[in-house]
């Protein structure tokens, strides 16, 4: 295949041309790094690209009650200062005193910061004060991305706390939380990028022995994010992208780069000990392990394509960053690293890790099973059907409690207990008996000044008020609008289990019961709306999606190994892995079990979104190590024929590798896991499990044991396929030892000159052809 033979040349000719393939990499990332600067601000809204009925309401409510005339005013956020004293009441002169400085120096702040608020003292509104009249709150609205200027109202809050022991000062709003969950994601993406890179680079030096070639993988990894994000500043002047993207680019950035790299790095290596020049194992490697990782990025970056068709801004974001940094990691692989690789030479192995040197030196020039792994194949090949049978009944019941799951958003049980912008809410519950500023919208549609409207929205509201999960509601009419609005205010946090229960209460019996079958409709929005209306369009999407990923990774991995039982027997056993790890998922987090131990947060649910998302990238991650593992498979069996001695020499030859990686990613995954975000701590723990099952018990035990029951017939292609293109994976020669001797001039007949040899530029030989 042209495209095929395009990987290995486009390796050979970047290894040949060391130089200017690191110049161009280098101009590429500087600007990357400009797109990154000039790049538009991050977003931290989720849309929804579909219509629920949280959006039709949405839409009802900006079509009807939109201003032509108020299209230029700017948005704003809420923001509530929540002043406390154990000592004084609000009928104090000196609590008085207090509240009216801190609120003339928070509206000293500007327009540029608070455009507006209010005070007790200002209209006596008892709402405004807790019923022990120790408590009082100053409502603010601020300008927009008022998280990027609350630190300056924090600092006047904390000045009156500083300088009077008998108030304590809380915050909390939509400002607050929003820059309080942002350097939250931003601390958990240098914890992870950190403890992920240390950790490499410990377990590279141990696989390789040398810390030269173990910093060459952490390198691709750092090259391919800052490339990515650069594509994401230049993408973010033509769409809107969740700031989680950055998250998603380092975490998959630093598992993908280093993955790729430390395959090519080995083979590299590997080809060496052989006894190949150079040029000779680069040329080997680009024809083996180069092809294997362009594959094995294409399975990756197919099943990431699933996130798109997802309705969800956040989805797509996420997906879209995934894929342009896998991209990159694959790109870099086949350019970049080869050229370094060229310049090195030998020099790879600098400074050598002591540790290593004996068992090196007890390792032979043709690859030799020994060891763990000699172990390892030998009871996995001799007892194949227990094998199979005792591990895959293990992932089993570790997938039982994925059947209690219970979805949503953890929201605010789901941040730290000390967060600034959660104590202040904390505050606002136990003093104020209210949550959030988020409540239960109900839209109603139709004729409002109709007897039979009005008779329906007199029934609603008393039907809501006996509901215990609802404080308190407000109606408010736009009789000339055809259009009424139900404020039905939720007790406690919008994202909460009893919160959503209120709300399909509302849909499936309170509005049915009072509006009949009058003309008007009610529709209901609102934050805890909309996540059960995510809900709904999670559960009909899912299906779709794994039937796209599952079938194009069909197709790839039986045109990249010319098989139907492999790419079945892949897909079979990457399901059992999810599997598991959603299971653990639910028992850990939603359960408890085991949550104080790792330090995560224990809530009501698992995020909504978090299965797909793990599906997508699980099923592409775990597809590089099948990938990897059955090119070495197959590369044996189509020299010796022999598929147990095969199945022997591909664990043997990759499993350190594979153990290796998998130790890494684990460490990236579970460095985000360590974060102090509930939703954070799912993401990286659900990886982190789901890449050591994995590699482990899938790529040690389940896919050697299954091969071997299997035999020939894993390699079994119906002929009406053979039309497939042969790509060749897991298919080469044995590359000769590089000839240094050119052939000796063609001389006039009658003349016999003596044999000079002639020596050929190394760099001839990078390019050729096999």
């Amino acid at each position: 295949m042209n495209l095929v033979n395009g990987i290995s040349s486009l390796a050979r000719a970047s290894a040949r041309r060391p130089w200017v393939t690191i110049g161009m990499w280098v101009v590429g990332l500087v600007a990357a790094v400009g797109f990154m600067v000039t790049g538009n601000a991050l977003v931290n809204e989720i849309t929804m690209t579909d219509n629920p009925e949280s959006r039709q309401a949405d839409t009802l409510i900006k079509d009807r009650l939109s201003n032509p005339t108020d299209a230029t005013t700017p948005r704003t956020e809420d923001e509530t200062i929540i002043i406390k004293s154990d000592t004084l009441t609000i009928d104090s002169p000196e609590y008085r005193a207090a509240i009216e400085s801190l609120y003339a120096d928070i509206m000293a702040l500007g327009d540029k910061v608070v455009v507006g608020g209010i005070n007790y003292y200002m209209t006596f509104d008892s709402s405004l004060v807790s019923a022990d009249r120790h408590t009082t709150m100053i409502p603010l609205v601020m300008v927009d991305k008022a998280e990027n200027f609350v630190d300056q109202v924090y600092a006047v809050g904390d000045k009156l706390a500083a300088d009077n022991s008998q108030f304590k000062v809380y915050y909390t709003g939509s400002a607050s939380f929003n820059a309080d969950t942002m350097a939250l994601a931003e601390d958990t993406m240098t914890k992870g990028e950190s403890i992920g890179i240390m950790v490499a680079l410990v377990v590279l030096a141990i696989v390789f022995g040398a810390l030269v070639a173990a910093l060459l993988p952490v390198a691709l990894g750092v090259v391919a994010i800052v490339a990515a994000l650069g594509l994401i500043g230049l993408t973010s002047h033509f769409m809107g992208l969740s700031f989680f993207i950055t998250n998603m680019v380092t975490m998959m950035g630093l598992a993908v780069g280093i993955d790729y790299s430390l395959f090519i790095v080995s083979r590299y290596r590997e080809e060496r000990k052989k006894g190949l020049s150079k040029v000779e194992a680069i040329a080997v490697t680009s024809r083996t392990a180069n092809k294997a990782i362009f594959f094995s990025g294409m399975t990756v970056v197919l099943a990431l394509v699933g996130l798109l068709i997802f309705p969800l801004s956040i989805f797509q974001s996420m997906g879209l960053g995934s894929i342009m940094v896998v991209v990159a990691a694959v790109l870099a692989s086949m350019t970049i690293l080869p050229a370094i690789i060229s310049l090195l030479g030998d020099r790879v192995n600098k400074i050598r890790m002591p540790f290593t040197a004996r068992a090196e030196k007890r390792e032979a020039v043709e690859h030799k099973i020994s060891g763990f792994w000699a172990g390892m194949v030998k009871v996995v090949t001799h007892k194949p059907l227990v094998s199979v049978v005792i591990v895959a009944g293990i992932m089993i019941a570790a997938l039982t409690p994925y059947f209690d799951k219970q979805s949503g958003f953890s929201g605010i049980s789901g941040l730290p207990d000390d967060l600034r912008a959660k104590e202040g809410f904390m505050v606002l519950v136990n003093d104020f008996h209210i949550g959030m500023d988020d409540p239960a919208k109900i839209v109603v549609d139709g004729d409002i000044n109709a007897a039979a409207t009005q008779d329906a929205i007199n029934k609603l509201v008393a039907r809501i008020g006996t509901d215990s999960n609802f404080s308190s509601t407000n109606v408010v009419s736009y009789a000339d609008k055809n259009l009424a609005i139900i404020y039905a205010n939720l007790v406690g946090d919008p994202a909460s289990l009893n919160s959503m229960d209120a709300v399909r209460a509302l849909r499936a019996d309170y509005i049915p019961a009072a509006f009949g079958d009058i003309s008007a409709r009610a529709f209901v929005t609102g934050g805890t709306a909309g996540t059960l209306d995510f809900n709904a369009t999670t559960d009909s999407y899912t299906p779709v999606i794994f039937a796209f990923v599952l079938a194009l990774a069909f197709i790839i991995l039986m045109v990249a190994f010319r098989s139907v039982v492999i790419p079945a027997t892949a897909i079979l056993m990457n399901l059992l892995s999810v599997g598991a790890a959603y299971g653990l998922l639910v028992l850990v987090f939603q359960k408890g079990i085991g949550a104080s131990i790792f330090g995560f947060i224990q809530v009501d649910v698992i995020e909504t979104w978090l299965p797909l998302m793990l599906f997508s990238l699980l099923f592409g991650l775990s597809m590089d190590y099948q990938v990897f593992l059955l090119s070495r498979i197959r590369e044996r069996y189509l020299k010796t024929g022999n598929t147990s001695e095969a199945v022997a020499f591909g664990l043997s030859s990759t499993g350190k590798l594979i153990t290796g990686a998998a130790l890494i990613m684990v460490a990236v995954f579970g460095g985000f896991a360590l974060g102090d975000m509930a939703m954070f701590q799912q993401m990286g723990f659900g990886l982190a499990v789901a890449v050591l099952v994995d590699a482990t018990l899938v790529r040690c035990v389940l896919v050697p044991a299954t091969m071997t029951m299997l035999g020939k017939a894993n390699w079994y292609l119906p002929r009406w396929l053979n039309w497939l293109p042969n790509v060749s994976l897991g298919e080469t020669d044995e590359a000769p030892e590089a000839v240094k001797v050119a052939p000796a001039p063609r001389l006039p007949r009658g003349l016999v000159p003596a044999p000079v040899p002639v020596t050929v530029d190394e760099t001839e030989i990078i390019d050729r052809k096999y």
